[in-house]
């Protein structure tokens, strides 16, 4: 049994500037830098210690009492949520610079990065047994595109299909060049050590050490959103056309198959404006507390939500993000739904043109500056003229991300209900095993 740790490179930013500051003794390309070391550098070749490279490898010599300083790294990218950090991180810290932008790289162990993907993707204060099954799936996932398990992507991982009057793109964590996983939400947020590891944490992630949730033996695509709205999503009706098994149709509640046939328009519609039972469908604010960080708990009505659009807006934010001029906005027709009610297909219907796009992530970005919460949505006109031309378009919706795999609120809600983190795990991932990938720490 290999008892070694892997190590993962993280694409952190890529910038035509970058500021870092390295506290501790490093060695930079064979050459000492000790104590507090800060760094501003622009586009072109390294300057470090008089040295000039075009990529250098600055690594801690005691891992343990290190750490360097990124400013101005951007999270939540395209999200509404999108801000900029200055965020702390331990490990190795690799800089190239290629096409007139530094990328800036933190090369750790992967159990390493596991306790920071867990305190940054919900609050650290969540149940053991939460923090244990996003563990496994933290870890299956990152392993499974190390690995290479997911069919490879083009490097701006987008996935067109045009045809005719359709436009049909889908968006993949892609095998990047330089490193293995980005730090957003493109992949799995990774902040470093700049949200703090409680001790909670670090025991869900001793505890799993290795464990990864296997399927016909190969690694699972463990994906995972905020909140599914009641019902799971299929994994190719977001991504590429593969179905896998343990990623399957059900409810978010005990009764997994007591729920109506999404795909049809009339139990969507209904589905989505009722409130019906399920794990996620919570204002327990401790759960949501510890679920969601502080930036998250922005969000608001997630389970269900709606947003309003008149004419004019809408017209133009369509166009703005599709890169079309339809004109006014005549109707917003559903052509094709998910298993959660999530469209991933939408008919745009305008006065110069009319166009069907999806998949899921492509009709959120079209139809909102940052993303619409999902593609679970129903749409209402009001104030219609008499050309048929609407004043207003009411969104109704309910989730917040593609609802594939586990759901976090979900999940959190089962985790204080007293459920297993492997109890949790077999709900969202039917059938999957978890199987130890390189051993436990003795």
């Amino acid at each position: 049994m290999n008892n070694d740790t892997p190590k993962v490179k993280v694409g952190i930013m890529n910038v035509p500037t970058l500021r870092f500051i390295l506290n501790g003794t490093y060695l930079c390309n064979g050459i000492e830098i000790t104590g507090r070391h800060e760094a501003y550098i622009k586009c072109g070749k390294i300057m470090l210690e008089s040295s000039d490279y075009s990529e250098v490898l600055i690594e801690p010599v005691d891992m343990a009492n290190c750490s360097f300083d990124l400013h101005d790294v951007t999270i939540g990218i395209g999200f509404h949520w999108q801000r900029t950090e200055c965020q702390r991180f331990k490990g190795a810290l690799k800089l190239i610079v290629e096409n007139d932008a530094i990328t800036a790289i933190n090369i750790l162990p992967v159990e390493d990065y596991l306790m920071s993907v867990i305190s940054s993707e919900m609050s650290a204060t969540s149940s053991l047994e939460f923090l244990k099954a996003h563990a496994v799936i933290s870890r299956s996932w990152l392993l499974a595109q190390m690995a290479h398990i997911t069919k490879k992507r083009d490097e701006t991982a987008e996935n067109d299909n045009i045809e005719g009057n359709e436009i049909i793109k889908w968006y993949d964590h892609t095998d990047h060049r330089l490193f293995d996983v980005c730090a957003d939400d493109h992949c799995q947020r990774y902040q470093g050590i700049t949200r703090a590891c409680t001790e909670a944490v670090r025991q869900a992630v001793d505890a799993t050490r290795g464990e990864v949730l296997m399927y016909d033996g190969e690694l699972c695509d463990t994906r995972f959103s905020k909140c599914c709205g009641g019902a799971f999503e299929q994994f190719e009706n977001c991504w590429e056309p593969i179905h896998h098994n343990y990623l399957e149709a059900r409810r978010d509640e005990n009764d997994e198959n007591d729920f109506p046939d999404l795909t049809k328009e009339e139990n969507a519609a209904l589905w989505i404006l009722s409130s019906p039972k399920a794990f996620c469908n919570t204002t327990d604010e401790i759960v949501l507390r510890q679920v969601l960080n502080n930036y998250d708990r922005e969000t608001t009505d997630f389970y269900r939500w709606h947003v309003e659009y008149d004419q004019e807006e809408l017209a133009q934010l369509i166009a703005e993000r599709s890169g079309i001029d339809f004109g006014r906005i005549i109707d917003l027709q559903p052509v094709a739904r998910g298993t959660s009610g999530r469209l991933y297909k939408l008919k745009i219907v305008g006065e110069n043109r009319s166009l069907v796009i999806g998949k899921e992530l492509e009709i959120r970005r079209i139809l909102s500056r940052s993303h619409l919460y999902s593609s679970a949505f129903i749409v209402e006109k009001h104030n219609v003229a008499t050309d048929g031309v609407p004043g207003k378009f009411v969104l109704r919706g309910a989730g917040w991300g593609h609802g594939v795999g586990l759901c976090q609120v979900g999940a959190a809600v089962m985790g204080e209900k007293g459920y297993s983190y492997k109890q949790i795990l077999q709900h969202y991932f039917k059938n999957a095993i978890i199987t130890d990938s390189y051993g436990k720490a003795h």
